[in-house]
């Protein structure tokens, strides 16, 4: 009895950051959220010329062992002769020395509803499969700790109630834009999956997410001659179960360089009493070469976690748009538009 409730909480602990859904679970976040639209919102699938694909890398709290490492895959196209869009993503990420793990892969429908000339409306659904493993070899049981030996092989007889998770999730979520301006509403894990893999039930919190921003055109120089360069303020607001923040800043472009200040946090809340909820600082840089961009961030905390988190957070990005074959006709008003923030410069809108 003792061994078996022992080990439950060992696994318990080891799975805090994706069974203990009601009050602390969250997903994995990118501090570069407009260097991975789809991940951020399904509606974003198609936003594009033609092709695109991104990859993105995150290590956070990168000086404890074993961190949690998160991986994202992204490609999506748009078909205009249906005003439909379609985009596959796949993400992982993995913590702790157990290589506790969580993969998700899902397929993307949008659809462009034209609410005028000028700004569009994108609705999307997205449904995808999540397989969750851990290296059960390397725990340590109750029985192992009683005798001293953690290297001996465990004979709880309770191991047996641990299985590997996989479940399907469902999503979806809105954008609307316009040329200089985007907003919108994510809702992630609308059926709220059970993800336990213990006896009982752990679900896992939907996501809310809302989202927007603008760009800010600029001229260096003289007005007609001058070098275009802009300034894109934009805010990501997320919510899950009792965890919510908001980041807050913005990216300046100019030529084919890149560089973002950003605020995680929510200032006039309280985590608890006498203590504000700030989260972290961060800074961004990117550089665009051949319709590729890559960018990297690091995440500086400035919350109470102490020396836990003074490794920060490191994260790079690549996102690529190909076009592969010229469309007939005249370039459509929605082929123009792009509703994330610009990351390359010769994404730049045109006034």
């Amino acid at each position: 009895m003792k061994s078996g409730l022992l080990k439950k909480i060992i696994c318990l602990i080891l799975f805090a950051s994706s069974i203990y859904a009601e009050t602390k679970a969250q997903d994995p976040q990118f501090t570069q959220y407009y260097a991975a639209p789809l991940y951020l919102n399904p509606a974003f699938a198609g936003t594009t010329g033609q092709h695109r694909a991104s990859v993105n890398y995150r290590n956070h709290w990168s000086s404890l062992p074993r961190a949690f490492v998160t991986y994202a895959f992204a490609y999506d196209y748009n078909l205009p002769a249906s005003n439909s869009n379609i985009g596959v993503i796949i993400s992982t990420d993995r913590a702790g020395t157990a290589n506790l793990s969580s993969t998700n892969v899902g397929a993307i429908y949008s659809y462009t509803i034209p609410l005028n000339d000028k700004i569009r409306a994108v609705p999307a659904f997205q449904i995808g499969y999540t397989t969750q493993s851990m290296d059960f070899s390397k725990l340590i049981f109750g029985d192992q700790l009683a005798f001293g030996n953690a290297d001996a092989p465990t004979t709880d007889p309770d191991i047996r109630s641990l299985e590997n998770n996989n479940h399907f999730d469902f999503g979806s979520g809105l954008v609307i834009y316009g040329s200089k301006f985007w907003t919108g509403f994510a809702l992630h894990h609308i059926n709220q999956p059970n993800q336990t893999a213990l006896d009982g039930e752990s679900k896992l919190s939907m996501r809310i997410t809302v989202h927007g921003g603008m760009k800010i055109p600029m001229k260096l120089g003289p007005m007609k001659s001058g070098i275009e360069s802009s300034i894109n303020p934009s805010f990501n607001y997320r919510k899950q179960g009792r965890f919510d923040q908001l980041d807050l800043g913005f990216n300046y472009y100019y030529r084919m360089l890149m560089l973002g200040l950003w605020y995680k946090g929510i200032p006039l809340q309280q985590d608890m009493p006498r203590t504000i909820n700030h989260d972290a600082l961060a800074v961004s840089f990117g550089l665009s070469f051949n319709n590729m961009n890559f960018g990297y961030s690091y995440d500086m905390t400035v919350s109470k976690l102490g020396p836990a988190s003074s490794g920060g957070s490191h994260e790079i990005s690549l996102v690529m748009e190909l076009q592969f074959s010229k469309r007939p006709g005249k370039v459509s008003r929605k082929d123009k538009y792009n509703p994330c923030p610009a990351f390359m410069p010769n994404y730049l809108w045109k006034p």
